[in-house]
């Protein structure tokens, strides 16, 4: 899987910047989707407190800002990394009730070692591949291998300053997006004229 100047597969993955700096540009094609009237839905990572920032992270929801905590008290002398399993597991839910409602693209905040192994939000990742909806996530190089058997020819990896680029978004979105179908068309049209 080679690195994309332009983005014209289903599945981008962002990679060339710190994992705060990705989550902020996801944050950001978030919105500027929406912004174009598109259904976004997903998760982004984001932390509580920057100053430890694995201690406190949550997954937050683009659908309705709903807040998953996905780090777990392990007391005052932990070092560990505190992941919590079960938060993930709700923020994996709400993703695919959302693109079972209807959505346009999805985002998720990375491809990691949760998703290689099956759990995270593998499943979500499932569910909107399987619906055909163009997914924006992440995934460090030390997951590539994972994610090239995961994704396969359906995903290329973008590097960050390519995807902040003026207008790329948009580009990819024109390439990717079915939010005005046939199928809506017709619908709209049918209300026009009092048909169904």
């Amino acid at each position: 899987m080679g690195v994309a100047e332009v983005g014209t597969c289903q599945i981008v993955a962002l990679q060339g910047a710190a994992s705060t700096v990705i989550q902020e540009l996801l944050d950001e094609l978030a919105r500027r989707l929406t912004g174009m009237g598109l259904r976004v839905s997903g998760v982004i990572e984001s932390s509580v407190d920057k100053t430890r920032p694995c201690k406190a992270m949550m997954l937050r929801s683009l659908d309705d800002s709903r807040v998953f905590s996905i780090s777990q008290d392990l007391g005052p002398g932990s070092q560990a990394c505190n992941l919590d399993p079960e938060g993930l597991v709700l923020a994996c839910a709400a993703v695919q009730q959302s693109i079972a409602r209807g959505t346009d693209v999805v985002i998720l905040s990375k491809y990691g070692k949760q998703e290689a192994a099956g759990g995270g939000l593998a499943d979500a990742f499932g569910s909107a591949m399987s619906a055909g909806l163009p997914i924006i996530t992440a995934v460090s190089p030390a997951m590539m291998e994972a994610w090239t058997r995961f994704a396969g020819v359906f995903a290329e990896c973008v590097p960050v300053e390519v995807a902040r680029r003026a207008g790329w978004i948009e580009a990819w979105s024109g390439r990717m997006v079915t939010a005005q179908s046939p199928r809506d068309m017709i619908g709209s049209q049918r209300e026009r004229i009092g048909i169904g």
